[in-house]
């Protein structure tokens, strides 16, 4: 017999009343690496074609219907925790109510991976990545609402152990998705996404590419007249932004 105390949970088992069915248009960014990567391997058209195919083939099985850019968080353990994922986990699949949101979140991580590289402080990096929009439409719960939004500073702080155990303890009771207040921009929310097969992504011709440019101040961020710039560290986690929050 295992002794010791005996479980307490995080929250009260009432509060799992709250899980409906909601459905959300959210918003996800990607760098396009993979087709710079294999271009430099080849001399024509046919090859590169050929060795993306190699390259498929090797990889892990995308969930059933699901487009790879959907599929991508399901397919790779990652060995870096994430929010609502342990490290070496899967299944994860993240995104933003709004474009703002969700630049405002991408633009914090690059200037977190020039922060933390060595001898990268003191440079700048510029990037470019494509912003596309899907539709999830499942079980939800909505930690933004009441009772949950008492534990805000769970759901949004730099520590995942209370969110690990809430994504376990929410896979359980079947929620698919959950949608929450984004950590980065205040007046913005995310969601996360446990099941592929409650994303479509039917509107990936609109597409939107961003460039960005990060230094150990600032991230400056265009779209065509749609403009976002954030200055580090983040104090309020809102964006400068001219672009509409849609």
């Amino acid at each position: 017999m295992v002794s010791g105390k005996p479980h307490v949970s995080l929250w009260d088992e009432a509060w799992w009343r709250r899980v409906s069915h909601r459905t959300a248009r959210l918003w996800r960014g990607v760098e396009a690496q993979h087709v710079v990567a294999t271009m430099k391997l080849v001399d024509s058209l046919a090859e590169q074609t050929e060795l993306e195919e190699i390259l498929e083939a090797s990889k892990p099985p995308a969930p059933e219907s699901a487009h790879y850019l959907i599929a991508t968080p399901f397919r790779y353990p990652s060995p870096h925790a994430s929010r609502f994922r342990p490290s070496g986990a899967m299944g994860v699949w993240y995104g933003a109510e709004t474009v703002v949101t969700a630049c405002t979140e991408l633009g914090y991580w690059r200037w977190r991976f020039l922060m933390d590289s060595d001898g990268l402080q003191e440079n700048e990096l510029i990037v470019s990545f494509t912003l596309f929009a899907a539709t999830v439409q499942g079980e939800s719960l909505d930690l933004s609402e009441p009772p949950w939004d008492a534990r805000r500073a769970d759901w949004t702080g730099d520590g995942y152990s209370v969110c690990h155990q809430l994504a376990n303890t929410a896979r359980q009771h079947g929620v698919e998705w959950l949608r929450y207040w984004s950590a980065r921009d205040v007046a913005g929310h995310c969601g996360a996404v446990f099941n592929p097969l409650r994303l479509s992504a039917p509107e990936f011709t609109t597409q939107q590419t961003w460039q960005c440019k990060v230094t150990a101040s600032s991230a400056f961020m265009r779209h065509g007249d749609d403009a976002i710039a954030l200055r580090f560290p983040l104090q309020t986690g809102e964006a400068d932004s001219s672009t509409p929050r849609r």
